[in-house]
């Protein structure tokens, strides 16, 4: 938690298939307990945004890693609502590519961390607006 807005990250092979969208087996009992997380969060808003290494995908359907990141995103977020009941007007779906990096993707243990899907839990516009003015001024 920063500043109200709660920051969840994943690796990839928490949530997807090798090389997928595809939501894989074990993805439903960590997205239970995020959807728990998320409706004790009721008046924030979610945005969900996937992340890929720079490693060109090779996939027929998906084009390149702006369409996986989102793609990945985008089943998360159906997941959410139409397992777990999340109110879909909370939820945004977000792809960064391979655009936003948090380690070196020269090496492998770079990669594996820049594949990942991060969840931000951050208060509605009127709740930030209210946080922002009562937040000290700095001097």
């Amino acid at each position: 938690v920063l500043k109200g807005v709660v920051y969840i990250s994943l690796s990839d092979n928490m949530l997807y298939k090798s090389g997928s969208y595809e939501m894989s087996d074990q993805a439903g009992e960590t997205l239970n307990k995020i959807a728990k997380i998320i409706k004790d969060y009721s008046n924030y808003d979610v945005l969900i945004e996937g992340n890929t290494d720079n490693v060109p995908i090779t996939s027929k359907n998906i084009r390149n890693n702006w369409d996986l990141s989102a793609l990945r995103a985008s089943s998360v977020v159906q997941t959410l609502q139409n397992k777990y009941g999340v109110d879909p007007k909370r939820l945004t779906a977000g792809g960064r590519g391979e655009y936003n990096p948090i380690a070196d993707n020269s090496t492998e243990a770079g990669k594996i961390k820049n594949r990942r899907t991060q969840i931000i839990i951050t208060p509605k516009l009127d709740q930030f607006m209210d946080l922002i003015g009562k937040a000290p001024e700095k001097s």
